[in-house]
C-alpha cells in the first residue's frame, strides 16, 4: 500500500532542507575561484559537500529509515560493514549518490511545489479583491467578477500539481532505493549467516531449557513423592525433601525467567552457562530427590574445554533425569555415574537398574522431538565430534552368579556411555 500523498512531500522537504544547508557552504567555495569558473564550481563543490555526508554510517542507517516510513519502501536494515571494507565503501558511495539524488530532487521538487502553492493561492485571492494583472511564472490579467471566476478551478488544479510533484519525485527515489541502499548479494549473505546465528542461538536455549526444566520435574516429583509417604512418620526427612523441592523449583524459576527474557528480547546471554563446575550441586539435587547416586570422577575437570564441559554438563543433567523418570517408585534408584578425564579425551558413563520391559523400551526409543531425550544428548555428543551410545548394558560373562550370560535383559542395568576427545584430532 502507498504512503499517503503528504509523506512523499515531506521526504521532499527533508532532501530540500539537506540542499539548503550545504548550498551557503558552496556559495563560500565558489566565491574562492574566479567568476567565469564559478558556475561549474558551485555544482562540483555542492555535489561533494552532499557526497561526504555518506561517510557516515549513520547516514546509511538514516536514509533507510526514512525512505521506509515516508517512500513505502521495504528496505532491510544496513549490515554492519566496518570490518570489511569490500562492503564498507561501495556502501559509502552508494549512499552518497542516494544523498545527493535525495538532495537535488527534494530541492527541485520543493521549488516547483511552492511556485505552485503560491500560484494556487494567489490567483483566486487577486480575483476576490476585484482583479489585477499579476506575474506567476508569467504575466497573468485577473478579471473581476464572473469573468475571473476561471481562477478557482486553475487553482485547484495547481494544488494537484504541487502534490504531484511530490509523488513524482518519490516515485523516482522508490525506484532507485533498492540499488542505492539495497542489500548487495554479499550482505544478503551477510544477513543470511546472522539469522542462521541466531536461530541457533534459539535452538540451543530451547535445548538447555528443556534439559534443566525436564530434571527440575522430575526431581520435584520424586521428592514431592517422598515428602507424602514420610509426611507421617518422619516430619524431618518429608521437611528437608520439600526443602529441596523449594529450591530445585526456584532454580528452575531463574532459568525459565533467563531463557524466556534472551527469547523475548533477542540478546545474548549474559550469566554464565552451568559446565562441570556446578556438577556437585546437581549430584546433591539428584541425591536429595532419594536417589541413591555413587560418583566416580577422576581427572581435572577444570581441564576440560568450557564448550565441553556445558555439553557434558547438560549431558549428564538429562541422564541423570532420564534415571529419575524410570526409576521404581517403591525402592530407591541405584544410579552409577562416572566421569574420568584424561590429557585427551572425556569418559561418561551413567548406568542404573532396567525395572521392567516398558520402561527399557520407552528408554531405547529416541525422543520424537529434536533437542530432547536420547536424540538431544546424541546431537550433542555428535557435535563434540564423540562417540555415544546408550541401551542395556552387556552381562559381564565372569559374573559368578551368571556365569552362561543369559540372564533376562529386563534385569540389567541401563548404561548411557560417551567419550568426548578434548583435542582437535584426537
Amino acid at each position: 500500500m502507498r504512503p499517503p500523498s503528504v509523506r512523499p512531500l515531506l521526504h521532499a522537504l527533508l532532501g530540500a532542507a539537506v540542499a539548503l544547508l550545504l548550498s551557503p557552504v558552496a556559495a563560500m567555495v565558489t566565491a574562492l575561484v574566479p567568476p567565469p569558473a564559478r558556475p561549474a564550481v558551485f555544482p562540483a563543490a555542492f555535489a561533494v559537500l552532499t557526497a561526504a555526508l555518506g561517510l557516515s554510517r549513520v547516514a546509511r542507517r538514516i536514509s533507510v529509515e526514512l525512505a521506509n516510513r515516508l517512500l513505502g519502501t521495504d528496505l532491510p536494515a544496513p549490515v554492519v560493514d566496518a570490518a570489511d571494507a569490500r562492503l564498507r565503501w561501495p556502501n559509502r558511495f552508494r549512499t552518497s549518490a542516494w544523498l545527493l539524488l535525495h538532495a537535488v530532487t527534494g530541492g527541485a521538487a520543493t521549488a516547483v511545489a511552492a511556485l505552485l502553492l503560491f500560484a494556487g493561492v494567489a490567483l483566486p485571492a487577486v480575483w476576490l479583491r476585484g482583479g489585477e494583472r499579476i506575474t506567476v511564472l508569467a504575466d497573468v490579467d485577473v478579471a473581476g467578477g464572473a469573468w475571473g471566476s476561471w481562477t478557482v478551478p486553475a487553482a485547484a488544479a495547481l494544488l494537484a500539481l504541487a502534490c504531484l510533484a511530490g509523488t513524482a519525485t518519490a516515485a523516482l527515489l522508490r525506484r532507485v532505493a533498492p540499488f542505492l541502499l539495497g542489500h548487495r548479494p554479499a550482505e544478503r549473505l551477510i544477513a543470511l549467516e546472522e539469522q542462521m546465528r541466531m536461530l541457533a542461538q534459539r535452538n540451543r536455549l530451547a535445548q538447555e531449557l528443556h534439559d534443566s526444566i525436564g530434571h527440575t520435574l522430575t526431581a520435584s516429583t520424586i521428592q514431592a513423592a517422598v515428602a507424602r509417604q514420610l509426611m507421617a512418620t518422619d516430619p524431618a526427612g518429608a521437611r528437608r525433601a520439600l526443602t529441596g523441592l523449594e529450591e530445585a523449583s526456584r532454580a528452575a524459576l531463574d532459568d525459565l525467567d533467563h531463557v524466556l527474557g534472551i527469547l523475548r528480547d533477542g540478546r545474548a546471554p549474559t550469566a554464565p552457562p552451568l559446565s562441570l563446575a556446578d556438577l556437585p550441586a546437581l549430584l546433591d539435587r539428584v541425591r536429595g530427590a532419594g536417589t541413591d547416586l555413587s560418583a566416580d570422577v577422576t581427572g581435572d575437570l577444570t581441564r576440560v574445554p568450557a564448550t565441553v564441559s556445558r555439553e557434558v554438563y547438560r549431558i549428564v543433567q538429562e541422564g541423570l533425569t532420564n534415571a529419575l523418570r524410570h526409576a521404581s517408585r517403591t525402592t530407591p534408584a541405584e544410579v552409577g555415574l562416572r566421569i574420568s578425564v584424561t590429557q585427551d579425551r572425556l569418559d561418561l558413563e551413567i548406568t542404573n537398574p532396567i525395572t521392567d520391559h516398558g520402561a527399557a523400551a520407552r528408554s531405547a526409543r529416541p525422543a520424537r522431538r529434536q533437542g530432547s531425550g536420547l536424540t538431544g544428548m546424541a546431537e550433542r555428543v555428535a557435535l563434540l565430534r564423540g562417540e555415544f551410545s546408550a541401551g542395556p548394558a552387556p552381562e559381564d560373562p565372569e559374573d559368578p552368579e551368571d556365569p552362561d550370560g543369559s540372564a533376562d535383559p529386563a534385569g540389567t542395568r541401563w548404561r548411557l556411555s560417551a567419550r568426548v576427545p578434548l583435542r582437535s584430532g584426537s
